[in-house]
């Protein structure tokens, strides 16, 4: 095992669920692996919704994975990009110097200048010509549009529309929907439209200025990448056997339980995408950013003294893309 000298580092610390301004940056500990552990350098982290429901436990279910009562980690986090500094004397997937991404959509305290991490986990080499804040920025998002992507039968020529588009799973969707041939209609803001042409929409509707859900354009699936719209108003958009998916449970929960109902009728219906195998999503995120076939859109870097106003910044709902925290330069 190979040790830096020093034996403190800086991260993100909050010993209860609370709301960002309750978030401090401290010295503590930095840990040591076990024998099935790597310990990670992190270079690059994000901010995004899965951290913001894991710092504040909301909505309350986030608790049944997090800890019901506190946090199991006092750093909060759930992605990172980095390099393994030390290894445990039991692991053999990895080695010193290897340049990893993973994540956990549960909490892993990533919000720091160092990760101890079991060898089992989702995580991931960074492909060779990929650096660490563009590896950060290919996790959390990217796994959860993904895995809209991966519950339905996709082929070319079918016709998506996508609302929430200049978002972080958005942004990543619509570029996975140019990889498999099918053509996107994007919904937007006004300031994103340029940005959202420039990833292959085929087309723009600017929801500032236009009612995407009173167009007479069909389409096979509606992909509603922000949960801010549902399936009975989006349900005229749909071709007969069209379908309907929500990265929320919708205003009153409704969208599992129109999961388990709509598909008994036959006709257009819902589908809830349960984000698992992150495994199997890190596979595919790391093949397109291989081939450039995906590259995430990164709004805005942070450092590490700053991650509370990159939380309160996420949680106003208007990020473009990915928030980062650079936590090495």
């Amino acid at each position: 095992i190979r040790f830096d000298s020093w034996s403190d580092m800086k991260a993100a610390f909050r010993d209860r669920y609370c709301n960002p301004e309750a978030l401090t940056v401290r010295e503590i500990e930095k840990p040591s692996p076990r024998e099935n552990e790597i310990l990670v350098r992190v270079h690059a982290t994000t901010v995004n919704r899965t951290d913001c429901a894991v710092l504040t436990a909301r909505p309350f279910i986030m608790r049944f994975f997090t800890g019901l009562f506190k946090p199991k980690f006092a750093i909060p986090g759930t992605d990172f990009a980095g390099e393994v500094v030390a290894v445990g004397q039991d692991v053999t997937k990895f080695a010193v110097g290897d340049r990893l991404f993973g994540f956990k959509d549960d909490g892993l305290p990533t919000q720091a200048e160092y990760l101890a991490v079991a060898e089992d986990r989702a995580i991931a080499r960074i492909p060779a010509k990929i650096d660490y804040h563009t590896a950060a920025a290919s996790l959390e998002a990217a796994h959860y549009a993904y895995n809209f992507l991966n519950k339905v039968k996709l082929a070319a020529g079918q016709d998506v529309l996508v609302n929430g588009a200049s978002g972080g799973i958005g942004s990543a969707m619509l570029q996975f929907l140019k990889h498999f041939g099918v053509r996107v209609t994007a919904v937007c803001n006004t300031k994103n439209v340029a940005l959202i042409q420039k990833l292959g929409a085929d087309t723009v509707i600017d929801y500032q200025k236009e009612d995407f859900t009173q167009i007479k354009d069909k389409f096979d699936f509606v992909f509603d990448a922000v949960g801010k719209s549902t399936f009975r108003k989006c349900k005229p958009l749909l071709k007969d056997k069209g379908i309907y998916i929500s990265s929320e449970l919708g205003p009153k929960a409704q969208n599992p339980f129109l999961a388990l109902l709509t598909p008994l009728f036959g006709g257009k219906k819902v589908i809830f995408p349960l984000p698992v195998d992150i495994p199997r999503s890190i596979k595919f995120i790391s093949d397109l950013l291989e081939t450039g076939e995906f590259k995430p859109v990164i709004e805005r870097t942070y450092p590490l003294d700053k991650i509370a106003e990159a939380y309160a910044y996420v949680m106003t709902g208007e990020k473009t893309g990915n928030v980062l925290i650079g936590v090495r330069s």
